[in-house]
């Protein structure tokens, strides 16, 4: 999806001009993206600083690059600046060690489209998920579009965005997490005991979960599909999941 336009909308969010994103950066601005057309002389800078403080940077076409700046003189690079801060894993863990329960944690594989992510905040917001994690790349971040499909709830639920989702899963589980990833090849969801620590994987709008997420899982689990369509939206799936682990979690 292009979402380009979309993060217009919120004019206040998008930084023009390679003098401007420089001292974005150097300030410690809170940027979720910065696009750039090209190399050398202080896009390089750019690029440098911006690997410094962990932002992501993408290679974008000045035709992006201008629908994104809303026609504004850009020189060859636009920053997004996040509607809200990350988290570390730790912060997440910490959520559930003050409610005295079992951690929940939401794990998005790659999931691009910012309304779907801002749906799946949003669910796992009123579903009671102690936060969601984020690959740094192939995601939406925590952009306009997102915090306003979350409906608010992006202000509630922490989330951590890492470099590598393969080695944070491995660090949820030497913590004690149980990792489900959601395929068509798992078991029944509703046969499956999520009232331990659980870390639940959603994956991408159009492939789903990567094998190297998948090898991760501890559990794969599906749903049951009756009709000729052999799939859901991924914020649809998500919020079924994370219903039914509040429900068993309800009736203990």
């Amino acid at each position: 999806m292009d979402n380009y336009k979309e993060m217009n909308d919120t004019s206040e969010n998008i930084i023009c001009g390679r003098n401007p994103v420089i001292e974005a950066l150097k300030s410690g601005a809170v940027l979720d993206t910065i696009y750039i057309d090209g190399n050398g002389g202080s896009l390089n800078v750019i690029r440098r600083l911006a690997k410094e403080k962990g932002v992501v940077v993408k290679d974008a076409m000045d035709a992006k690059l201008s629908k994104l700046s809303g026609g504004a003189s850009h020189q060859g690079v636009v920053a997004v600046g996040a509607c809200g801060e990350y988290v570390t894993l730790d912060d997440i863990l910490a959520v559930s060690e003050k409610k005295g329960t079992k951690p929940f944690i939401i794990i998005c594989d790659e999931i691009e489209d910012p309304h779907n992510l801002g749906a799946i905040i949003r669910t796992a917001e009123t579903s009671g998920a102690d936060g969601v994690v984020i690959p740094k790349r192939r995601s939406a971040g925590l952009n306009a579009t997102v915090f306003k499909t979350s409906a608010g709830a992006a202000s509630y639920v922490p989330v951590a965005r890492v470099s590598n989702l393969a080695a944070a899963i491995d660090e949820l589980k030497e913590k004690g997490v149980w990792i489900y990833g959601t395929d068509a090849s798992g078991s029944d969801y509703t046969q499956t005991d999520f009232t331990g620590s659980c870390g639940l994987v959603i994956g991408s709008e159009g492939f789903g979960i990567s094998k190297l997420i998948q090898k991760k899982c501890d559990f794969m689990i599906k749903l049951p599909m009756l009709g000729k369509i052999n799939s859901l939206n991924a914020s649809v799936a998500a919020g079924i999941f994370m219903y039914e682990v509040l429900r068993q979690r309800s009736s203990k």
